[in-house]
């Protein structure tokens, strides 16, 4: 299966964070936290918000940008309002690792500047300030999904008969 790399920089919403988590835990993409993060991960705090499938989640943090970057290799997209390329005008390669800023100021602009032929955007009405960062991880998610024809995913339903006597 293909490897798909979701990386929160510097998170500060523990509800964005544990949506975007479940995405991970439902499509099987890895999640990376760079810190600081606004909240608390531990166990403890993990059990006492519910978050039942946490354990299904591959998980890696970091203590910064930097240590990010030093200890991953691959093809990096940096989602943001300011892009000019539209995300799903990319061919994301197995192993993309796709970045998302924090919730009050986005990703670094060095980082948007030193990349703007890797810096995309979804497409939004003009005026719409961005979509909530756990939405936008999941459209980003399921466009490389989409791209990949949906590996491992279970693709299919069926539904249970119900009787209308």
């Amino acid at each position: 299966m293909p490897e798909l790399n979701i990386v929160m920089v510097e998170p500060e919403i523990p509800q964005n964070t544990g949506n975007i988590a479940r995405t991970c835990a439902a499509t099987g993409a890895k999640l990376h936290l760079v810190k600081p993060l606004g909240f608390d991960i531990s166990e403890k705090a993990v059990r006492r918000a519910g978050l039942d499938y946490w354990n299904m989640v591959d998980i890696s943090v970091y203590e910064g940008i930097e240590d990010f970057f030093e200890k991953t290799k691959g093809s990096y997209y940096y989602f943001s309002t300011k892009a000019r390329h539209i995300h799903s005008d990319v061919n994301y390669p197995d192993g993309a690792y796709l970045l998302f800023g924090k919730e009050t100021k986005g990703l670094p602009e060095e980082l948007l500047i030193k990349n703007p032929d890797t810096t995309v955007r979804i497409p939004m009405i003009d005026g719409a300030r961005s979509l909530n960062l756990s939405n936008s991880v999941a459209v980003a998610v399921y466009e490389a999904l989409r791209q990949w024809g949906y590996p491992e995913l279970q693709c299919s339903g069926e539904l249970h008969r119900l009787h209308w006597d």
